[in-house]
């Protein structure tokens, strides 16, 4: 998958970066250098073009996941983050997801088709990937979960069920609102700095 890589200080978790639909490996490197100058960083772009542009996955209609694309494209996410572990040296259990609406879906897919896949989570604006599945154990996983109350793609019921899934597989998950839609705000950035820097002090 092409992506971007940064080696990390010593000890630093590297930063799993995943765009949202349109973007690119470049999009969050701003946010990933934000939350923490010193982690290593693994930014990617999603495989799937849809009228040009990258996603992760496709999908059938606005909010309408092919949830048969979603299981292989998790499948390929995670081949590439261990295969990526290896190729660039970083410490394949010290990763933090940090994705925006379609990257927030596929590290949501990746929770929850894998146990300990990563270490924690910041999940913009996601969605439930798939519903009706059996979670693996989630206990020790962390997630931020942002979103917008105003937001027309993912509605507050959508969020509220993504959190009670997870906390329900075990994961300690806090739900972070504002007032805006779904975009990604400075708002959220300051949440997701003061939430990391918690949970790696």
């Amino acid at each position: 998958m092409k992506h971007i890589y940064k080696k990390g200080a010593p000890s630093k978790p590297t930063l799993l970066m995943l765009h949202g639909t349109g973007g690119t490996e470049q999009d969050l490197l701003g946010l990933a250098d934000f939350i923490d100058p010193e982690a290593g960083i693994l930014s990617v772009r999603g495989n799937v073009s849809e009228n040009g542009m990258p996603r992760f996955f496709k999908r059938l209609a606005e909010g309408v996941f092919d949830l048969e694309d979603l299981a292989i494209r998790t499948e390929e996410l995670k081949q590439f983050l261990d295969d990526a572990a290896k190729e660039h040296e970083f410490d394949r259990e010290n990763v933090i997801a940090i994705g925006y609406s379609n990257g927030a879906n596929i590290a949501g897919s990746l929770i929850f088709h894998y146990q300990d896949i990563v270490k924690a989570a910041i999940l913009h604006h996601p969605m439930v990937p798939i519903r009706d599945k059996k979670l693996p154990d989630l206990n020790g996983l962390n997630v931020l979960i942002t979103a917008g109350d105003n937001d027309p793609i993912c509605p507050p019921e959508e969020t509220n069920d993504l959190k009670q899934l997870l906390e329900n597989a075990g994961a300690q998950t806090e739900v972070f609102w504002h007032h805006n839609g779904h975009q990604l705000t400075q708002e959220e950035a300051a949440k997701a700095k003061q939430w990391y820097e918690e949970l790696t002090k």
